[in-house]
């Protein structure tokens, strides 16, 4: 797919599927603005990309919400519109339910919920404007089918409201001409897990692996294309939801 002269705003992309999709949109001509919280890390991730004509980049925490409007308007400032936000940014971590402090409950539910959601409000005022948009949110396949020997209440119950923000949302901007999708990973490579352990958790899929950074970044791509599809959830997980080995 080509994306020349498309403006794609991708959050949490200094590492991970947040770089994949930067990547895979500046390598088919899109221009990228890029954002994470660590200056170091966005730094290098920056030197991946070739042409500084096309690229900026925003550093922040995205649960503030000015970072989510500077996001935005770096890309109208530079590029002169927004075609894409991908909402990657966010946290994840294993922990007890009743070992969940309030303090970490709020962490979640500011980085992954409420970073979304701000961050999306900064973009569709924009793309409203422009009569075209499109959102791709990224959730995780977790939120269907728990793992009882992987607690996780805090991070899910901020990404089950990512799930609910992109199938209400798609309803409310359809007569906007934007789009709202998410993606809903499985076990993928990244920073988030261990590499020396990651693929030990091969045997949850039917596909006997574990899923790479590129293949959601392909997710990506083709929910920001279909110009058919709107308030899908897009599980791409090597069939961990659909069955068993």
């Amino acid at each position: 797919m080509r994306n020349i002269d498309r403006t794609v705003v991708v959050t949490g992309s200094s590492s991970g599927i947040g770089l994949a999709v930067a990547g895979r949109y500046f390598d088919s001509g899109a221009n990228v603005v890029l954002h994470g919280r660590d200056r170091a890390r966005l730094e290098a991730a920056l030197a991946r990309f070739d042409d500084p004509a096309r690229v900026d980049h925003v550093i922040g925490d995205i649960a503030d919400r000015s970072v989510g409007e500077a996001l935005a308007g770096t890309a109208m400032d530079r590029f002169g519109r927004l075609d894409l936000l991908v909402n990657n940014a966010g946290v994840f971590a294993s922990r007890p339910f009743l070992e969940v402090s309030d303090e970490e409950l709020d962490r979640f539910v500011d980085g992954n919920l409420k970073g979304t959601y701000r961050t999306s409000q900064a973009a569709v005022r924009h793309m409203i404007r422009q009569g075209s948009g499109s959102i791709v949110n990224i959730g995780t396949v977790l939120i269907d089918h728990a793992i009882a020997g992987f607690p996780a209440t805090a991070p899910l119950v901020s990404k089950g409201g990512v799930h609910a923000l992109t199938v209400n949302l798609a309803a409310e901007l359809a007569a906007a001409g934007i789009r709202v999708n998410a993606v809903a990973p499985g076990i993928v490579r990244t920073p988030l897990h261990d590499a020396d352990a990651v693929d030990g958790l091969r045997g949850l899929a039917l596909l006997d692996r574990v899923g790479e950074a590129d293949e959601i970044a392909a997710a990506v791509e083709y929910l920001d294309h279909a110009g058919f599809v709107t308030g899908h959830i897009l599980p791409v997980d090597g069939g961990f939801v659909s069955g068993r080995r």
